[in-house]
């Protein structure tokens, strides 16, 4: 059976979960938060760094973590993870070459069909990486992706969630992942690491507001499952490695306690989101902080040494 034969009926089975959009909402954030415009174009190549001729490159693709949004400046940045990570990786190839594509506030629609960030020369984010792999055949050693958290952006509207909105979201998700990871994956051919990221969730935050934020954040927790199910599904249909960030910022572990300054005993996976994203500032913002990317890149950089040993 082919991929895209069982993606009708993956989407049907997440769809049906519309819990998961409680993850999804609070990773998704305003669109409008931060709009990247990348520059690349696609008719000229970064030149070599020495003699030995056309450099390698890592191609990086996604929302606004892979742009590197911070809401105390308002603007994308390069604290990213994707930047974090290609520092490490430059250590071992001084060529190395960034091709930093994310988009702030892209689903997987807009990264297939363009409408939100432009790219010179390309007609969407995808368009754009499938376009530059193709150029660059056997030069590019590392791609990259997170998408998916903002498919169900819109879907809460005066603090309620609209389910059939939530349903369709994930279930694009479901459809819409294989479909990108798969046209990389062809554009790429063999030699480059592909490897893309599911979810922390920011929504843990609300722990902190007492009983009733307690069983909404257990329930968050839980229910993300099917969101990062569905992505997690696409990446391996499209031959990408999984970099588990769910599991590294302790997602699911609420029996382990951390002492959070200015508040005491909480369950680790609250004390995570609150040290490494700014929900726990004034700012209440879902994205990462440059600590919270450094240990996104870690698990990125993880994920290429194993793939590499194998």
């Amino acid at each position: 059976m082919s991929a895209r034969s069982r993606l009708p009926r993956l989407a049907r089975t997440l769809g049906a979960v519309t819990g998961a959009a409680l993850l999804a909402l609070s990773l998704a954030g305003p669109a409008s938060a931060a709009t990247h415009t990348p520059t690349l174009d696609l008719s000229t190549q970064p030149a070599a760094a020495d003699h030995h001729g056309q450099p390698d490159y890592y191609v990086s693709l996604g929302d606004s973590l892979a742009a590197g949004y911070q809401p105390n400046v308002g603007h994308d940045t390069d604290v990213s993870y994707t930047d974090q990570l290609y520092a490490q990786l430059k250590q071992h190839d001084p060529d190395l070459v960034h091709i930093k594509l994310g988009c702030s506030g892209e689903t997987t629609e807009t990264m297939i069909d363009g409408g939100i960030c432009s790219y010179p020369g390309a007609t969407s984010q995808l368009d754009a990486a499938v376009q530059f792999l193709r150029a660059h055949r056997g030069h590019v050693r590392y791609v990259t992706l997170d998408i998916g958290a903002n498919d169900v952006d819109g879907c809460l509207a005066s603090g309620s969630i609209d389910l059939a909105c939530a349903a369709k979201g994930i279930a694009t998700v479901g459809v819409q992942v294989p479909e990108i990871t798969a046209a990389l994956h062809a554009a790429g051919g063999g030699r480059p690491q592909y490897a893309g990221m599911n979810y922390y969730d920011p929504f843990l935050a609300v722990w902190l507001t007492g009983p009733s934020g307690q069983q909404a954040a257990r329930l968050s927790a839980t229910l993300g499952v099917a969101l990062n199910g569905a992505i997690e599904v696409g990446l391996k249909l499209g031959g990408f490695h999984v970099a588990d960030v769910a599991t590294a910022f302790s997602t699911l572990d609420f029996t382990d306690q951390a002492t959070l300054p200015g508040v005491g005993q909480v369950p680790l996976n609250v004390a995570r989101i609150c040290e490494w994203t700014w929900e726990c500032t004034p700012y209440h913002d879902i994205h990462a902080t440059p600590t919270g990317h450094a240990v996104i890149a870690g698990v990125f950089r993880d994920v290429f040494r194993d793939s590499h040993r194998r």
